[in-house]
């Protein structure tokens, strides 16, 4: 895979910035997320990344979701674990590219991006600080089997998600906070009464969350 494509939008701040790294959903693209960017705090610099598998006709997926008669949906956690990887990788990139605090990094997901970014968070706990996860859930199958040897007592995480989410049901999100609690992982968990998507007043909630975080 290619260095993953993104857009940016600079900070307010010249040095040691606080960097937002925002991971779009499966058959999205970096244009997504990025909406949001007018409304966040000036002194982050906000980097949209674009997923690197292309979908047919459109969008883009940090790893392919399989449809099959027997196995119902599953996830292709090969490519999975690679865009994990790619996307660690990543955030070495920007933090050398541009004028970041490699500190005080927040990686912002929307489902398949949040199920990236907890990836990220807990394989490579040295590279984040704090995660907005909306509408996703934990993968148990790409993060290593010995959490227990790593430190994650810096992290932050905000958890959200639709109580009628139709695309990711409320229940795998409701495993989040006690697996979170079981790392002693600082967290906040929220519901919305929505589908697979985010409310005005989860934006506003986040927003909150974060702008005491950064």
């Amino acid at each position: 895979m290619a260095h993953l494509h993104y857009i940016k939008r600079p900070s307010t701040l010249n040095t040691n910035a606080p960097l937002l790294i925002m991971c779009h959903g499966y058959g999205s693209d970096e244009n997504d997320l990025f909406s949001f960017q007018s409304e966040l705090p000036d002194e982050l610099f906000i980097i949209s990344v674009k997923a690197p598998y292309q979908l047919q006709p459109y969008g883009n997926a940090w790893y392919a979701i399989h449809f099959d008669a027997e196995q119902g949906k599953w996830s292709d956690n090969e490519q999975a674990i690679l865009s994990r990887d790619l996307l660690a990788n990543f955030i070495d990139y920007a933090c050398g590219a541009y004028p970041v605090n490699p500190d005080n990094v927040t990686l912002l997901g929307f489902s398949q991006g949040t199920i990236l970014s907890y990836s990220v968070a807990l394989t490579y706990p040295e590279k984040v600080k704090n995660i907005v996860a909306l509408s996703g859930y934990i993968n148990e199958d790409i993060i290593p089997n010995d959490l227990e040897k790593s430190s994650y007592n810096h992290l932050d995480i905000y958890c959200s998600h639709g109580t009628v989410d139709q695309v990711i049901p409320v229940d795998w999100a409701r495993k989040t906070k006690p697996f979170l609690d079981r790392l002693d992982i600082a967290n906040t968990y929220s519901e919305f009464p929505v589908g697979h998507g985010v409310a005005p007043q989860n934006f506003y909630d986040f927003k909150a969350w974060l702008d005491k975080r950064i």
